[in-house]
């Protein structure tokens, strides 16, 4: 494939393109203008960030025609094996994380609030609007053609009991004996694996740990803790570490099938 550059433009706005021409915004003309210099008459690739892409090209400096509109360059199918990563958000670190998920290739984020959690005082509608912006831009840099989904934050129990049958969960745990590591955890639920739309989750706790609290309500709920390390990792590291494993599995499977 071509090396062009890449800008994602949500699905709404590529639906109300008119006359085949897209109106950037400030911030789009400026990253075309400005930090990627591309002069008018080249092209660049467009994205709408669930599986499309377009070629287009720059016909003024906040605007760019594609020309093929009905008739994406590339599609791509979303995955049949769905991936998250559930977070307690940490005192610093999580927008690293945003960025080396989604590069990864993480499915759906779920930021989560905990008792035992550092950083409690967030303006989380603001957050949200520079966290997607991260998202946005990781997806651009790794050349992804699906955008992960970047959930509202939740409590963690709140969280639990919110998920379906559909959704299989396991709860990284520190200090304690486990059955399974990752990966066996894994392999252990690929019974559920052909039923599209599943999505396999690892939840990250606080870096001060779980509390006793948590502790029991996740043994009632019957959640299987996991290992990702005989060392103990920071959030920043086991969110990295973990996404790297699931998405491993993910292909992993569809090289077996």
């Amino acid at each position: 494939m071509e090396d062009l550059t890449r800008l994602i433009i949500s699905h709404e706005r590529i639906l109300n393109i008119k006359n085949n021409n897209l109106e950037l915004t400030n911030d789009e003309a400026h990253y075309i203008n400005k930090v990627m210099r591309i002069k008018t008459g080249k092209e660049i690739f467009i994205t709408n960030g669930e599986g499309s892409l377009w070629k287009a090209i720059k016909v003024e400096n906040n605007c760019l025609n594609i020309s093929e509109l009905q008739k994406p360059y590339l599609f791509k199918e979303q995955e049949i094996y769905l991936l998250g990563i559930a977070v307690v958000i940490p005192k610093s670190g999580f927008e690293d994380i945003l960025k080396m998920c989604t590069e990864i290739g993480i499915d759906f984020i779920q930021p989560l609030f905990s008792e035992r959690q550092v950083n409690k005082n967030l303006n989380f509608s603001r957050k949200l609007l520079r966290w997607n912006s991260i998202i946005k831009e990781a997806v651009e840099q790794s050349e992804r053609l699906w955008k992960p989904s970047l959930l509202n934050g939740m409590d963690i129990m709140d969280w639990l009991k919110s998920r379906n049958n559909q959704e299989r969960v396991s709860i990284s745990i520190t200090r304690e004996e486990t059955r399974y590591d990752l990966n066996q955890w894994l392999r252990k639920e690929q019974e559920f694996v052909n039923k599209k739309g599943s999505i396999f989750w690892n939840v990250i706790g606080p870096e001060g740990g779980w509390s006793s609290k948590e502790i029991n309500f996740f043994n009632e709920k019957n959640i299987t803790f996991v290992k990702l390390s005989d060392t103990i990792l920071r959030t920043s590291t086991a969110s990295i570490n973990a996404s790297s494993i699931l998405n491993q599995w993910r292909i992993d499977l569809k090289l077996i099938n």
